[in-house]
């Protein structure tokens, strides 16, 4: 019936008209989930989109669902007739090799980039190291982001004003802390940790490049965290069994149908808050926020701890054999230099 795809609560929608032509747009992980939905969104706004995934063969297939279905706030005809453009690059970001080959194909390839959203996510059953020593969950949802991140900035300096960085969290970030003398959880790993850590550092990652941004006095680029929602996605089936329920036990099973009667989102409706960080023209004004259910919201404990920021930012850099530099204008040059 409709109300098992409904959310009863906290089910705000992007109401935002704005569109996107000429913009370029990466969004990172648009090969399923809320990064799909958000790259239908966008590309019915007139936007270039260029969707950086791992699986060629299904994103390939992802255009062409995109290209025939509309998202739900339009008709089909609208949507044949006023489309941006739909592009694909092969980005890993398990592989901090391809994250610098997809970043130097950007480089060359786009004249502009105006909108990145740091989507990708996994959530690792099993401790695991990618071949360049990082945890692999760590990589791909946060560090494999970060130098994303870095690379592209100075193609979107020169495409300011009016840019944005969009990095997805999740509300899972309150539950843990961030171990920096076991930052790959060698000694007590689990998947619900893992990933609710990198929610954690997105947020983190977010405070601390928006005040960079900001004393360097560079100008039009904001960022954005957010929580999109409880979404039935693979890492929301997968969390049940990482903290020991038994699926089999019926009261489990009568709790998690009522938790996601009343509060799970579907894929679109996840993509809301996504969207509205991209496009919405009251966040153009803002930087530096966590958002939910397209409003600003509160962080709490570690996530507002300036220093624990700062000292993320200077492990994560060492991390990619990077020295942190005060001078944010002079690290990126020298991020450049090295990684590319």
């Amino acid at each position: 019936m409709w109300f098992f795809n409904k959310t009863w609560f906290f089910n705000e929608m992007c109401t935002s008209k704005a569109r996107l032509d000429g913009k370029t747009v990466v969004i990172t992980g648009a090969s399923d989930g809320i990064g799909k939905e958000t790259a239908r969104d966008l590309y019915a706004r007139g936007a270039r989109v260029i969707l950086a995934c791992r699986n060629m063969e299904k994103t390939n297939k992802v255009v062409e669902d995109i290209k025939n279905n509309p998202p739900s706030r339009i008709t089909e005809e609208e949507y044949k007739t006023n489309v941006g453009e739909l592009a694909i690059y092969c980005l890993d970001l398990s592989s901090l090799k391809s994250v610098k080959d997809c970043a130097k194909n950007l480089l060359t390839n786009e004249a502009a980039i105006h909108i990145l959203i740091n989507n990708a996510g996994v959530a690792v059953p099993y401790f695991q190291k990618t071949k360049d020593g990082h945890e692999t969950t760590l990589q791909v949802n946060y560090l494999g982001h970060f130098l994303l991140t870095l690379l592209l900035l100075p193609k979107m300096q020169l495409s300011s004003p009016n840019c944005r960085i969009v990095n997805v969290s999740s509300i899972t970030y309150f539950t843990v802390d961030i171990d920096f003398d076991d930052i790959n959880l060698e000694r007590c790993y689990t998947e619900y940790k893992s990933y609710a850590r990198t929610k954690l550092a997105n947020i983190l990652f977010t405070k601390e490049l928006a005040r960079r941004l900001k004393e360097a006095n560079i100008h039009g680029i904001n960022v954005y965290c957010l929580h999109p929602g409880f979404i039935q996605t693979k890492i929301y089936k997968n969390f049940g069994s990482s903290i020991g329920v038994n699926d089999s036990i019926f009261p489990w099973n009568i709790c998690s149908f009522i938790f996601n009667l009343l509060f799970c989102k579907n894929v679109e409706q996840g993509a809301q808050t996504i969207i509205y960080c991209s496009v919405d023209e009251k966040t153009a004004n803002e930087t530096g926020f966590y958002y939910s259910n397209c409003n600003v919201g509160n962080t709490y404990r570690k996530a507002n701890d300036h220093q624990y920021a700062k000292k993320l930012w200077n492990v994560s850099c060492r991390l990619l054999d990077l020295e942190p530099e005060d001078d944010f204008t002079q690290f990126l040059e020298t991020v450049s230099r090295q990684m590319l």
